[in-house]
This record gives C-alpha cells, sequence and structure tokens, in this order.
C-alpha cells in the first residue's frame, strides 16, 4: 500500500516539474492547455503558501470545463460556416479538452482508490 502512495506522490511531482518546465518553455503560450493553465494559475496566486488541495482542484476542473466550453464553441462555429473557426483549430482544441476530461478523470479515479484503500487499512 505505501508503494501506491510513493507512486501516487512521485507522479504528482513529475507533473509538476513538468508544469514548471512547460510555463517557462516556448510552448507555454501557444499550445497549453486551459486545464494546465487552470493548474499554474492557481498555483502563482498561492505565492509562497501553498494552494489548497481544494483550490488547486477547483482551478484544475474550471480550467477542464473552460477547455470543453471553448471546444463546443469553435465547433458551433465552425458547422455555422463562420470562417474564422477552420477545421484545425476545432480538431486541436476538441482533443485537448477531451485530453483534460481523460486526466482529470483519471484523478479521480486514483483518488478513489487511495480513499479505498486508506479505508480498508487495518488499525
Amino acid at each position: 500500500m505505501s508503494d501506491s502512495i510513493t507512486s501516487i506522490l512521485s507522479q504528482i511531482r513529475s507533473y509538476q516539474s513538468q508544469m514548471g518546465s512547460a510555463a517557462l518553455g516556448p510552448a507555454a503560450d501557444v499550445g497549453q492547455s486551459t486545464a494546465i493553465q487552470g493548474l499554474a494559475g492557481s498555483e502563482a496566486a498561492s505565492g509562497t503558501q501553498g494552494a489548497s488541495f481544494s483550490e488547486t482542484l477547483r482551478g484544475a476542473l474550471s480550467g477542464v470545463n473552460e477547455a470543453q466550453q471553448k471546444s463546443g464553441a469553435l465547433a458551433k462555429a465552425f458547422e455555422m460556416g463562420d470562417p474564422s473557426a477552420d477545421l484545425a483549430r476545432v480538431m486541436v482544441a476538441s482533443q485537448q479538452s477531451q485530453i483534460a476530461f481523460r486526466a482529470t478523470v483519471e484523478v479521480r479515479n486514483r483518488l478513489v482508490q487511495a480513499y479505498q484503500d486508506v479505508m480498508n487499512m487495518p488499525l
């Protein structure tokens, strides 16, 4: 059980290091998903005092929601024949929202599994 906790912590740390390098790289303003921007914004807003788990989770969920709304709006604009909504932008936005949603579901599944592991621990 401690191996699963260690594994989850190492994944969180690697994700945080990836977020730090993504924010510093040239692709940060070009292709970064809204969910990652929501997480980075909540970390930057906290300053020296770390963001609480609920704030981080709320920021990530709102980022996923924004990505899905943006994807839906672009798809609708493309369907309506808007010349500014080209197929490539619609597909990229759709893929970003799908990836963000899948990542959110995976995080939820791991949190539920960790909770069940803790609840099944013998006293």
